[in-house]
């Protein structure tokens, strides 16, 4: 899972191996060009540090859990239910009032039998047991625009969808969008 922490450790490796390169080369005009530029490339490594750290905070889930069911047996055929419309959904990350490509956060809502609305979707710190987790579409904010429909029959239940989202979060390797695409297929 990407933290606060590997976003620190990942640019201070990387300035180690910066260092370690400048010091195994003696003279010459490698030397003289990289040291002239090692201020240049401190620079850009603390920058990519505090873009790591911004973006974590963004992606990232709140921390705090509300819940809109708190009978398990009320959880359980929520779990079960069959879901017979899906629509892939997109906003702006938090703080932002744009989206551009990967630059967003992805979910899929689900229409159920009865009607009901709810939107599957993964974000670090989202859940307890797992990253994926279900909330009542009525929480969506206007922010959210539908992508496509598939009509999926009743052939899915919600479980299908959470457990197509998978319960790790990584920000490069298993995001919502890798979430949002499992759960289309």
């Amino acid at each position: 899972m990407f933290s606060i922490r590997t976003a620190f450790i990942l640019p201070a490796l990387l300035a180690l191996l910066v260092v370690h390169v400048e010091s195994s080369f003696s003279g010459g005009k490698f030397e003289q060009l990289f040291c002239r530029n090692i201020y240049k490339y401190s620079i850009m490594m603390l920058l990519l540090c505090c873009s790591c750290v911004i973006i974590t905070f963004l992606i990232g889930g709140g921390g705090s859990y509300n819940y809109d069911i708190s009978k398990m047996s009320d959880l359980r055929k929520l779990y079960n239910s069959k879901v017979y419309e899906a629509d892939r959904m997109r906003r702006p990350l938090e703080g932002m009032t744009f989206q551009v490509g990967i630059l967003s956060h992805s979910g899929v809502r689900v229409t159920l039998a009865d009607g009901s609305q709810w939107l599957v979707h993964k974000g670090d710190g989202f859940g307890i047991s797992t990253q994926t987790v279900v909330v009542a579409a009525r929480h969506m904010s206007q922010d959210w625009k539908k992508v496509e429909t598939k009509n999926f029959r009743g052939s899915k239940t919600v479980s299908d969808f959470v457990k197509a989202g998978g319960t790790d979060y990584s920000l490069i390797f298993d995001n919502c969008h890798d979430a949002a695409g499992r759960m289309w297929e």
